[in-house]
């Protein structure tokens, strides 16, 4: 079964996280993507343990179903290649600065001259009509700029704090992701392409905003920002007498259910705090901590299966090493055991979306540094001697085949 992408070729151009997520869903998806690296690689193949040097945990969960091509795009000769490669591409993405496309001779102005079905996408920190525009970005940053650190402060201890996974990189890699199908589909209607800008911080602004603009929403205010009940201190997992659990009581049905649930079921009739959704959330501090109150004084266990026989949404409270027993994720073969081929056994993460036809699929593991340069210069009509000249000059690097690990 082929993907929905199939057919479909990308140019990969980006690094660290955030483009090499999104272009790994394309990936995923059926598309022929082809990993551009300079001849030092993607910085990421040095993050975390590794068997073999270049091949760190990280690069391997963010680089699979891709096939990687070493161009120093500052020599001439690399750049030539990249734009022959343009020729029959249907998509360019890149998560440099625009400035420093326009300094490679990279700009859409460019490339569209070479290829008006390209679809040329650009994944960088901010918009460029703003005063950020040349701006450096990272997802440290933009969480800084977006004022999530501001509401880790707010509701913990008063420091502000980064959120300890790279949100901002992997949400706009999928913003990524997403326009890059859209721009395919109307590609099919119009027969060009396009380019492309996704911002990071404007893209991640309504994540915080779509819930805290609060009285901001209305001209003039009607109020200041915030959403009560995201900002609550108590809203945290609840403390057992063994452990947390993780529930969410929210509407009526569920608040009276857990007054049964407790034996004191006159109390959600009786209670002004709790008559509608409003006025839960003007209270919702007083409400959590009461709610806690009573959480600790059964386990977990207990507490797991009251909320499940009273229809209250419950969770365990996961760990990293608990999360990767998870006995859902065990159930629906979410954690899959496969042989890469250099680096031997290792664990992945399927694709969680599953489809009737075309589904995605992992099809080849995350590569060596320039292990397809020569497969892809020859698809790209390059000679023996042209892509030996190439080797030459240090425009391109070739390596061996891979031995079988172990």
């Amino acid at each position: 079964m082929t993907g929905a992408l199939d057919g479909v070729r990308i140019l990969d151009l980006t690094a660290v996280l955030m483009g090499p997520f999104a272009t790994q869903l394309l990936g995923d998806m059926g598309a022929d993507v082809i990993k551009v690296e300079p001849p030092a690689g993607d910085s990421t193949r040095a993050l975390g343990p590794m068997r073999h040097p270049q091949m760190g945990g990280g690069f391997l969960h963010v680089n699979r179903n891709k096939r990687s091509l070493v161009l120093d795009l500052k020599q001439a000769a690399g750049r030539d290649a990249l734009l022959r490669l343009v020729e029959t591409a249907d998509v360019l993405i890149y998560n440099v600065r625009p400035q420093a496309m326009a300094r490679l001779r990279l700009t859409w102005e460019i490339v569209s001259a070479i290829n008006l079905r390209l679809i040329y996408v650009g994944v960088f920190g901010y918009g460029q009509t703003g005063p950020y525009a040349a701006k450096p970005a990272y997802d440290d940053l933009i969480q800084g700029a977006i004022g999530l650190p501001s509401l880790v402060a707010k509701v913990g201890d008063g420091t502000p704090r980064y959120v300890p996974v790279a949100i901002v990189d992997r949400t706009v890699g999928i913003a990524a992701s997403n326009a890059v199908c859209a721009a395919l589909y109307r590609r099919e209607k119009t027969g060009l392409g396009q380019s492309i800008d996704i911002p990071m911080f404007e893209t991640m602004v309504p994540f915080i905003l779509g819930e805290h603009m609060g009285g901001e929403t209305f001209v003039p205010s009607a109020g200041p920002p915030g959403y009560a009940r995201m900002l609550a201190r108590e809203r945290t997992p609840f403390v057992t007498m063994d452990g947390y659990v993780c529930a969410l009581i929210y509407n009526d049905r569920q608040w009276q259910s857990f007054f049964e649930l407790i034996g004191e079921p006159e109390r959600f009739n009786n209670d002004p705090r709790l008559v509608n959704i409003a006025t839960r959330t003007l209270h919702i501090e007083a409400l959590y901590t009461m709610v806690a109150d009573i959480v600790r004084t059964g386990t977990t266990a207990e507490w797991l299966g009251r909320f499940e026989q009273a229809d209250i949404p419950a969770i365990p409270l996961h760990t990293l090493d608990s999360l990767l027993a998870d006995p859902h994720l065990q159930a629906v073969g979410y954690f899959q055991s496969t042989e890469h081929h250099s680096e031997g056994p290792i664990l992945q993460m399927r694709p969680a979306a599953t489809w009737s036809e075309s589904s995605p699929s992992i099809r080849r593991g995350a590569p060596r540094l320039g292990e397809h340069s020569e497969e892809i210069l020859r698809e790209a009509g390059y000679s023996d001697l042209q892509i030996a000249a190439l080797v030459e000059s240090g425009a391109t690097k070739i390596i061996a085949p891979a031995a079988k690990h172990g």
